[in-house]
């Protein structure tokens, strides 16, 4: 494959990951109450990074948005700050990688265009495991409790969002690290090319 196709592949496989990231963050699913041992379910608990929720038999809603950012437990402190860190991380690769690409003609000469991408690679890598990172952290917490026979409280299940989350985080990093290897790939051809000038 070119040079350039590897780039496009990369860009592709990186944005639909970063949008994925993105539309995580603000999901309601995070984690959903558990339905296992009830027998008549009247109402449904679920929860995200900004609220938490029930949802009566009839449909309606009735959210509570967390009302102090300091009162929050550790792990949704850590949780939102690596999202928000993710989300940032993508931004700035997207605007990096569309500098660095060689089918875009603005970014300078070609070695300052392949550190570009090569830059724009490390940040989509970082975003993708802040992102992995952030929802396995949540998932641990819900798993932990579902499994504790000592927790008496509503116990929750993984929510749609945490796999959403998990498979932008798994885009990110491989369009971030096909960025990455594509410089060495331009780093090599352009060693042949001096070496055979010699």
């Amino acid at each position: 494959m070119g040079h350039m196709a590897t780039e496009i592949v990369a860009f592709l496989l990186s944005v639909s990951g970063w949008i994925l990231v993105s539309s995580t963050l603000p999901m309601d699913h995070w984690k959903v109450s558990s339905v296992d041992g009830t027998v008549i379910t009247t109402a449904t608990f679920w929860s995200n990074l900004w609220k938490t929720c029930v949802t009566d038999s009839t449909g309606v809603s009735n959210c509570k948005e967390f009302p102090s950012m300091l009162a929050l437990d550790a792990y949704i402190q850590l949780c939102r700050g690596l999202m928000i860190a993710s989300v940032c991380l993508g931004f700035l690769g997207c605007s990096l990688a569309l500098v660095g690409m060689k089918c875009t003609r603005i970014g300078g000469s070609e070695p300052t265009k392949a550190r570009l991408t090569a830059l724009a690679g490390l940040h989509f890598v970082l975003c993708g495991l802040c992102c992995i990172t952030a929802c396995s952290i949540y998932a641990h917490r819900i798993t932990t409790d579902f499994f504790d026979p000592l927790f008496i409280a509503q116990k929750f299940e993984l929510g749609g969002a945490l796999f959403i989350g998990w498979a932008g985080s798994v885009l990110c990093v491989l369009g971030g690290l096909v960025f990455c290897l594509s410089l060495s790939e331009g780093l090599t051809v352009r060693q042949a090319q001096l070496f055979t000038n010699q």
